[in-house]
């Protein structure tokens, strides 16, 4: 996994805190994590039929056709 760092609004980041103090998520990045991933799922919706690197290679191909 890697290491970023987010800004978030204040409200978001009290909801998150509320559901890891209620043991819901065992921490924020946790539930970070699994919003990315619905939002993800979402909107891409071929996302988890990909292996890591089908996707990494959707993902380059979209980045160079943008260039």
């Amino acid at each position: 996994m890697k290491i970023i760092t987010i800004n978030l609004p204040e409200k978001y980041l009290a909801a998150i805190q509320t559901l890891n103090d209620l043991g819901i998520y065992p921490s924020r990045s946790e539930a970070i994590r699994i919003a990315l991933g619905d939002f993800l799922e979402d909107e891409l919706k071929m996302y988890h039929d990909l292996d890591d690197d089908s996707f990494k290679m959707l993902m380059e191909n979209n980045v160079n056709k943008k260039q």
